[in-house]
Order: C-alpha cells, then structure tokens, then sequence
C-alpha cells in the first residue's frame, strides 16, 4: 500500500510539473514541445484522479480504524461498518491503478484507416455490411471519433462491398 501511494506521489508530482510547464510562455511558443508536455499531461490526468480517490479512501480508512478506539460502544460499531464497505473498495481501487499503471503501447494512439467487406453471398453480405457501416459510425460517434470515408462500393439492392474509413481521434488504434 504504502509502495503504491508513494508511486502514485511521483506521478501527482510529475503532473504538477507538467502544469506549470504549460503555463510557461517558452513552452506556450514551442507548438512541437507543447503538444508533447499536453499530451504527457492528459495522460497522467486519470492516474492523478485515482490518486486522490485513493488517498481519501486511505484516510478514511485510517480514521475508521481510529474510531474503534472510541469509548462509545455505538461510534465502534459504526466504524466496523465502515471499514466493511471501505476495505473492499480500497482492494478494487488498488487494481484499478494497477491496470493503469502499465505502460501502454505507443501504437494504441495512432490513427486507423478500417474497411469494411462484403464477403460471399451475395446481396445479403452487401447488406451485412452496410449494417456494420451503420453499427461501426455510430460506435465511432458515440467514442468521439472522427471519421472519413475514403471509398465507397456500393452492393446492387443496397448495402455495400466495399466502404474504406480514416478514423481519428484519442487512442483510435487501441480501442478497435
């Protein structure tokens, strides 16, 4: 536990260190090294939120237990029922800062160029494509994602044999 707050210090560090970079007017001139520093701060921006869910859970955790101490038999009680609900919380938390934790791979933020193919059967694959055209775009909408269609074969009773899509946006490649 304590291994893990220390860690997740460095990164609330780190992220403080960021934002005052990008107040900084020689950062705020250089496009190319702004853009780095924002990027490398929105990244850390979810692990600095679970930081200080965690470091709350923590401290009242360690209040919980200090009541237990309490003369008054209703204050313990009430802190065993606290630390009941708070004690497997603290445990899922901890997993999810672990999942956050790994390093992701550099290609998850690249852009992706999808296509979408009809294959044998006929009309009705033309159709089952065009009902994935139509899933995948609002999938993509409902992720922020931008998208373009680069190409685009229509089927002879609608549907599609061929659609080719440029999609953009935050970690494209790691979500599909």
């Amino acid at each position: 536990m304590e291994n893990l707050l220390s860690k997740l210090e460095g990164f609330y560090h780190r992220f403080q260190d960021l934002e005052l970079q990008l107040a900084d007017p020689a950062v705020i001139n250089d496009a190319a090294r702004f853009a780095k520093t924002h990027k490398a701060y929105k990244n850390l921006g979810t692990i600095v939120e679970k930081y200080h869910e965690y470091r709350d859970l923590i401290g009242n955790i360690e209040t919980a237990y200090a009541m237990l101490k309490e003369q008054d038999q209703e204050m313990r009680e009430m802190a065993r029922e606290e630390i009941s609900h708070l004690e497997p919380r603290k445990e899922e938390m901890e997993e999810e800062i672990r999942i956050l934790l790994i390093p992701k791979d550099p290609e998850d933020e690249k852009d992706v160029i999808f296509e979408i193919r009809s294959g044998t059967g006929g009309d009705e694959a033309c159709l089952f494509a065009g009902d994935l055209y139509r899933m995948y775009t609002r999938y993509f909408d409902n992720k922020g994602f931008k998208y373009e269609v680069i190409s685009v074969s229509e089927g002879t009773s609608g549907g599609y044999k061929e659609v080719i899509l440029e999609i953009q946006g935050d970690d494209v490649y790691g979500q599909l």
